[in-house]
């Protein structure tokens, strides 16, 4: 006798890649995008317009949307660090932009007291460097080991950022918590040249 068939089994709901996933290079099966935005039953906006600030998806219409369902603008990860920070480090104008435009606080400090300023700095994202500086980026302020923006920009050689810094206030005489300036820590002939900006 054959045994009767059995019934289909239950359409399986199709897997998407979320943010978290995608930086891992792993897929976990989550509500739809529409359903993220409106329950948060998985992921909030405010992860999710850090990583898509980070550059995984970074599409200005996909971070507008987060926005206007509420992803807080200025809240923090584990390390302190803002959609802002991130957009800074990897050097997302329009993001940066946008997120500016929306409110975005440009002097935040995540856990080590580093500001998007610093972080756009380190890596020599000038175009953001200026975006930063026209809504009042701090120059000066210091990380928790002493650092200006100008001091990172001086340490990883990035001389267009160390320009832009110091015509824009920042000081060459601050000294880190190892006594360093920003000149001191300077390399080749940028030293020079910053010296030249600051005494005309």
């Amino acid at each position: 006798m054959t045994a009767p068939a059995r019934p289909p089994p239950p359409p399986r709901r199709p897997l998407q890649t979320c943010m978290c996933a995608a930086k891992h290079g792993t897929t976990h099966p989550h509500p739809p995008r529409t359903e993220l935005l409106t329950t948060g039953t998985y992921m909030s906006g405010r992860e999710d317009v850090q990583y898509l600030s980070s550059g995984y998806r970074s599409r200005e219409d996909i971070v507008k949307s987060l926005i206007s369902k509420g992803a807080q603008l200025n809240s923090v990860n584990q390390n302190g660090c803002t959609p802002l920070h991130y957009a800074a480090s990897k050097d997302r104008y329009e993001i940066a932009s946008l997120l500016l435009e929306k409110g975005a606080d440009p002097n935040v400090s995540d856990k080590y007291q580093s500001t998007p300023l610093h972080r756009a700095s380190s890596k020599g994202n000038s175009r953001l460097i200026q975006l930063l500086l026209k809504q009042s980026a701090s120059t000066n302020i210091q990380d928790s080991q002493g650092n200006t923006p100008l001091h990172l920009a001086c340490d990883e050689e990035r001389m267009e950022a160390a320009k832009l810094l110091v015509e824009h206030g920042a000081s060459i005489y601050i000294e880190n918590k190892e006594e360093k300036t920003p000149l001191q820590m300077a390399k080749g002939g940028l030293a020079n040249i910053l010296r030249r900006i600051v005494e005309g």
